[in-house]
């Protein structure tokens, strides 16, 4: 194939040096690829009219309203992010195939749900601001892993490396997913319409779940009182998959129960902005981070490369992982 006969690929952010030569590695033998970020209005136009594929990370950030009309000749687009929910699908073409960076980040989110849940179970920082204030509380019981039970709704690639890490911990893996089926060995797995039985048993829930009309609202103050009043919940998927003022007010009546809130309601890349609508941060049983669960050194460039090698399968026709369904994000 003649290196003009080659899909052209489009790169509409900015990247490093090891993402590009990630990217550059994977889809030089069957695709050319062009990237946005140092060209004239003129040349992006003319690109992106030629264009099969995008990747891209925040589409409509990425592109004027005008350019995204030239997606009009886009077969396939390839979202850096796992998740899909900052789309705008009314501002796509219909007939565009969209498949989100499933399990891209998988390894290093599962590492932050793990610091996360020793850090609440053990009250490392309930017990450092002890010290700090001249309190020496030695005999106050911590919360035990060991033999505990793991509750994780979102058993996809990140689901299955927390379950994978938690095992170390001899800890019983409960799983929920929209299938109810894995390849991943555990205890139980079920799907939304089995919340009711495993939440009860939950010592730790990990929350991995993406957002789309299915999982908005999931856990609300009903699910919320069906958990042990002394359970740790993380949450690393999206903030509203869990309703925030009956959330604040679980935390706040419940003070033995424990949150790890990595995904917040209002973000800045969803929403321009960070905002909280209760001051979470103010409770003691709260222990928060800035959605970077997913960025450790390198992570930008694994995501990249995954990336890469699912454009790569769908110029080959082979079977392409993440596909997104428009009509659940509606």
């Amino acid at each position: 194939m003649n290196k003009t006969d080659k899909p052209l690929i489009t790169v509409s952010f900015n990247l490093g040096a090891e993402a590009k030569g990630r990217i550059e590695e994977v889809l030089d033998p069957v695709a050319r690829i062009a990237y946005l970020e140092n060209l004239d209005p003129e040349s992006r136009a003319v690109t992106l009219g030629a264009s099969r594929v995008v990747l891209a990370w925040a589409p409509h950030q990425e592109f004027s309203p005008t350019e995204e009309r030239l997606l009009e000749n886009v077969s396939f687009m390839q979202l850096l992010s796992a998740g899909a929910d900052h789309l705008d699908f009314s501002r796509l073409p219909a007939d565009l195939t969209v498949a989100s960076n499933v399990g891209a980040y998988a390894r290093p989110m599962a590492e932050h749900v793990l610091a996360m849940v020793l850090a609440l179970s053990k009250r490392l920082f309930a017990h450092h601001d002890k010290l700090r204030r001249g309190v020496f509380d030695q005999f106050s019981e911590n919360k035990a892993l060991a033999g505990a039970t793991a509750v994780i709704l979102g058993f996809g690639g990140i689901g299955r490396e927390v379950g994978r890490l938690f095992k170390a911990f001899d800890m019983r893996i409960l799983a929920i997913n929209h299938s109810g089926k894995s390849t991943e060995p555990v205890e139980f797995l079920g799907t939304p319409a089995d919340l009711g039985a495993v939440l009860p048993r939950a010592d730790i829930i990990v929350v991995t779940l993406p957002l789309n009309r299915g999982t908005s609202g999931l856990i609300g103050e009903r699910q919320l009182k069906q958990m042990k009043p002394d359970a740790v919940l993380v949450n690393v998927g999206r903030g509203e998959v869990i309703d925030e003022d009956a959330f604040y007010r679980h935390l706040q009546d419940t003070p033995t129960f424990m949150a790890g809130i990595d995904a917040w309601w209002t973000e800045p890349f969803r929403h321009g902005r960070f905002e909280m609508h209760h001051p979470f941060l103010d409770l003691p049983n709260v222990l928060g981070t800035p959605h970077n669960s997913a960025l450790v050194p390198g992570s930008l460039a694994v995501a990249a490369q995954r990336a890469a090698e699912n454009i790569r399968r769908f110029l080959l026709a082979e079977p392409v992982a993440g596909l997104v369904r428009p009509e659940e994000y509606a």
